[in-house]
């Protein structure tokens, strides 16, 4: 899985911790999910995507060999 998520807070202005503040989430957690390291739950996604005004697909990519 790869994730968008550092590129949308750029767009939004969002540092890690204002992120994380409006997710209910740890900065940490945040950037655990950045670095692809940490998948995020279902709902920890949607509020994600929410915040962005995004589908969670388009936030979080899974890629083929994440199939396997």
């Amino acid at each position: 899985m790869r994730t968008r998520l550092k590129e949308l807070r750029a767009r939004d202005g969002y540092n890690q911790t204002q992120l994380a503040k409006k997710a209910g989430i740890s900065r940490q957690t945040v950037s655990l999910i950045e670095r692809n390291e940490f998948m995020p739950s279902v709902l920890t996604a949607a509020k994600i995507a929410r915040i962005f005004g995004e589908r969670i697909e388009d936030i979080f990519i899974f890629e083929e060999d994440d199939y396997e």
